[in-house]
């Protein structure tokens, strides 16, 4: 019998109680699906990064990522929008579940929801955090900023800028933080400009910035597009940001 979203939940609570202030990964059930996020926190009271993988799923990097922020003292919770075990390798299969969701933003919505509330039943401290996500993460925490989520604010690295048809940014409750590579062949700069001037436009506080001969996905580590300068460098902003935004 299919258990209830609310029923994973609670197991995964139970399951990962005594390991408060250690990494674990977590189940949890949308809509009879079973999807698996990722949390580690260095402490109870620990202020919570939310992060969005890119389209490949969740995997090494996002982790790495989350024991990046759980040095400078950060909990941080990896969502996951494919399902548990769910990691495409083929350029087919990561553009198959990924325009999948962008065709259906709600059920995009809903996945990101699920995740944040699966974070704040393991004791995250969901009152004093911010998003991020990378690439297509990246897109997918802007979506998450539209749909007026409870964050103090949403940070874009290397993601899809254009908003969809239908949407904007009226219900936007945080900062928006935008990192973006010049030489970016798959989010143009015009895209890039078109969203400073919507986010201006509906009065939402924002902070973008670019840099020069970084391609898309120039923080992933380890590849061909992988830019050190660009990476170091928004991952230093993200440091101060994170000291400026959450106490």
């Amino acid at each position: 019998m299919r258990r209830s979203f609310f029923a994973i939940l609670m197991v995964s609570f139970f399951a990962v109680s005594a390991m408060a202030q250690s990494s674990s990964f977590v189940p949890y059930e949308v809509d009879g699906k079973v999807y698996e996020g990722f949390y580690s926190s260095p402490s109870k009271k620990a202020p919570l990064v939310f992060i969005v993988h890119d389209w490949d799923g969740l995997n090494a990097y996002e982790i790495k990522r989350v024991e990046m922020l759980n040095k400078l003292g950060y909990a941080a919770f990896a969502v996951d929008l494919f399902g548990k075990d769910t990691r495409p390798v083929s350029l087919e299969e990561k553009k198959a579940f990924t325009t999948a969701l962008y065709k259906d933003r709600a059920k995009m919505r809903k996945l990101l929801d699920a995740g944040f509330l699966t974070a704040k039943s393991l004791g995250a401290n969901v009152n004093n955090a911010i998003g991020i996500g990378y690439c297509f993460g990246g897109a997918a925490i802007l979506e998450m900023a539209r749909s007026g989520a409870d964050m103090k604010a949403f940070v874009s690295f290397h993601g899809g800028l254009a908003t969809p048809q239908g949407e904007d940014y009226s219900k936007n409750k945080g900062f928006i933080l935008v990192f973006q590579g010049s030489a970016d062949q798959s989010v143009s700069l015009d895209e890039f400009a078109t969203l400073a001037k919507e986010l201006e436009k509906a009065d939402v506080k924002h902070e973008m910035i670019t840099y020069s001969g970084a391609p898309h996905a120039f923080t992933v580590f380890n590849t061909d597009r992988y830019r050190e300068d660009a990476d170091r460098k928004s991952w230093k902003r993200l440091r101060e940001f994170l000291q400026e935004t959450l106490y």
